[in-house]
Formats: C-alpha cells, structure tokens, sequence
C-alpha cells in the first residue's frame, strides 16, 4: 500500500469517530429557587418503540477500526510471522505448535462410514441395528461421536414409527367407535 494511502486510512480511523460529536448536546438549566420541581427526562425507552436510535445502520462494507489497525500493522509481515510461528513450533513452544497445527490439520468433519446395518421396518428392529454400530465402534471402524450420531438417528427413527403406530391405532379405534355408534 502506498504512504499517501496509508496515511489516509489512518486518518480515517482517528479515535474518537468525528461522527461521535456530530449530534447537539442537550442543555441544562439550573432552576433559579432550589425549592422549585425540577423538570426531568422521561424515564424509560429513549427512542419510540419500534424505531432504532440508528434507522441507517451500519454501511455496507463498513469494517471494524481494530481491524484495519491491525491490518495496517501487519501488511507485508505474513510470511515473517508464519516462519517465525513455524520456528517457535519447532522449538518445543505449545501454543505456536497447536496454532500451526490448526492451520495445516484442519478440525475432522464427518466422513463417509461403509459398513452393515440391518433394514429398520419395524421397532422391535433397532435392537439389531444399534447393536451392529456399537459393534463396529467397538472393532474401530466407528469413532464414538459417529456411533452416537448414528444411533441418534435411530432414535428418531424410533419415534417416526412410534407415531405412525398410534396414529393407525387410533384410526382403527375411531372407526371401531363410529361403526359402533351406527349398529344400533
């Protein structure tokens, strides 16, 4: 970036924002008999409900002062800083060595698993199956958060067929009900 840009940017970032000032400030009057009621601000919201104290809002694009400082500051020092952290890292320093580590070794996400679950039609099914992901946990073919996961879902599967079992109960009693009711 250039002096004369830098400069400006730096202009622009002066603390406090002018913007801060721009708005009138509100006078005080001291009553002349101190006995006299003094009038007050009303208590409670300072805007009318419903409108913010900003309509505009922050402008699109607008990006945070500490930012662009920090920013400004850094410009051109990347590759120095990450050789420095690298170096750090090397040394034995933890906290260098857990950033690194972050930055080449991503979190893990979820993966792809590949192995047998038996179909589940009904509830009495999801015994075998929650049985079959705690046995691949078990073998090491499955990471515990997956079997979770896994069996997780199960469990709402669980429930899906739970309902759809009432809810065919509960039409067979209803109609059970309303054939009654027309016999006699």
């Amino acid at each position: 970036m250039a002096r004369g840009r830098r400069q400006d940017v730096l202009r622009s970032l002066a603390w406090p924002p002018a913007h801060l000032f721009s708005h009138p400030r509100k006078e005080t009057t001291v009553a002349v008999n101190p006995l006299q009621k003094q009038h007050r601000a009303p208590v409670g919201r300072p805007f009318p409900k419903g409108q913010s104290g900003n309509p505009a809002g922050r402008p699109p694009g607008a990006r945070n002062h500490a930012t662009l400082m920090a920013e400004l500051l850094l410009e051109g020092e990347g590759e120095v800083l990450t050789r420095k952290a690298v170096e750090l890292a090397l040394e034995g320093d933890t906290t260098a060595l857990k950033l690194c580590l972050e930055r080449i070794l991503p979190q893990r996400r979820s993966r792809r698993v590949v192995f047998d679950l038996p179909p589940i039609d009904r509830i009495e099914d999801l015994g075998k199956a929650i049985g079959s992901v705690l046995q691949e946990a078990a073998n090491g073919q499955l990471f515990l958060d997956e079997a979770a996961a896994l069996i997780g879902m199960m469990e709402f599967k669980r429930k899906a067929l739970e309902t759809i079992d009432l809810e065919q109960r509960l039409q067979a009693l209803e109609a059970e009900v309303a054939e009654g009711e027309r016999e006699p």
